[in-house]
């Protein structure tokens, strides 16, 4: 790596965001980062940005007040000049991952946000590589293998988040004549593969919180379906390694766990049995679950199992997914530097012990 580059980072604030701005300055000493993030009415872009910097790093961070979803990155003009005659890189991470946000709220930040980005890349002087970070479930309600270079193939989507996505994707590569750009692909991301820690209690976390607390053991989903997560730690070494990697320009990579590493539902199920010392989940076919047990349910019950269905419906068709994503093209280029990543197996008990150390995010934890 050049003395000179400057990096260029949307979505600092981000649970993957605060690991990759980390994991780069650890690893490129040399490296300089210029960070944008919206200003709060209680704090600044740059208060939020050293709340989680280091303080030995915070000399190499360029903090700017913006916000992707504006023309122009929200910028003022000094900054934009300054940033695109300095500028060599960007990574574009910066999405909203709400399910219930309208289409139109979606779009505004996951694809406009995107457009906005792409533009200022263009208009940049020595831009040497743009990653665009997306999410494997572009897919949408497609089953079986999927291949990292197919992206629509006339599949319907679950949410608003999946849709924007995919659009946002298909508005990267149509730049991909012009741009030296690569697509990243995370699936579901928790926390660390080492220590367990994460800042997100969302998706596979949600069920393991009720059924840890013995509030539901109902399963609304197929045994056999597929759980591909992939921790943070190694999402943000993929990435990290990939904004430097002249190879991997043109490409589009699945950061997933892959049939070689992920797990089914009965397996997470059951070593959250052991851990917890639970009762036997029980599996439900998920149409007859939302069709008609669900409603009746509803109607029946009170207080925080009755907040437990409602809550429950974002991340119902998660549980009873029938494809794997392909990571022959991650691989391909990942491997030789060392970076795959872990079986979900070998390291759910990590998260299970942060959940519990933590109170599923209530109690603050002491770093190691």
């Amino acid at each position: 790596m050049k003395n000179d580059e400057l990096l260029l980072v949307t979505g600092a604030t981000g649970f993957l965001g605060m690991h990759l701005v980390r994991q780069l300055l650890d690893q490129n000493p040399a490296l300089s980062l210029a960070l944008i993030i919206r200003d709060r009415p209680d704090e600044l872009g740059r208060q939020r940005a050293d709340s989680f910097l280091p303080q030995a790093h915070r000399s190499r961070v360029q903090v700017f007040s913006g916000d992707v979803s504006q023309p122009n990155l929200g910028l003022d003009a000094n900054s934009m000049q300054q940033l695109n005659s300095e500028v060599t890189r960007v990574i574009h991470s910066a999405a909203t991952v709400r399910f219930d946000h309208t289409l139109d709220e979606a779009r505004r930040t996951n694809v406009e946000g995107t457009r906005h980005v792409l533009d200022f890349a263009a208009a940049t002087r020595n831009l040497r590589s743009f990653a665009y970070v997306g999410t494997a479930y572009v897919a949408g309600e497609r089953n079986g293998l999927i291949l990292e270079n197919e992206l629509a193939v006339g599949q319907g989507y679950r949410n608003t988040y999946e849709q924007t996505k995919s659009e946002a994707e298909a508005l990267v590569r149509s730049r991909l004549d012009s741009l030296p750009g690569i697509i990243l692909r995370p699936s579901i991301i928790v926390g660390d593969s080492r220590t367990g820690v994460t800042s997100s209690f969302k998706m596979m976390y949600w069920p393991l919180k009720i059924y840890a607390r013995g509030l539901w053991r109902t399963v609304p989903g197929y045994p056999d379906a597929v759980l591909d997560i992939v921790p943070v730690d190694f999402v943000a070494d993929a990435i990290a390694q990939a904004i430097f990697n002249d190879a991997a320009i043109g490409s589009t990579m699945h950061l997933c766990a892959g049939p070689n590493a992920s797990a089914t539902i009965q397996q997470v199920a059951q070593r959250a049995k052991e851990y917890f010392d639970g009762p036997e989940p029980r599996y439900v076919d998920p149409a007859f679950f939302f069709a008609v047990v669900r409603p009746l349910l509803y109607l029946g019950l009170w207080g925080r199992k009755r907040r437990v269905l409602v809550s429950g419906r974002a991340y119902r068709d998660y549980f009873s997914m029938r494809m794997q994503f392909d990571t022959s093209v991650a691989e391909q280029l990942l491997s030789p530097a060392g970076i795959r990543p872990p079986h979900v197996l070998d390291y759910l008990d990590r998260l299970f012990n942060y959940c519990v150390a933590s109170d599923w995010g209530r109690v603050p934890v002491p770093a190691e």
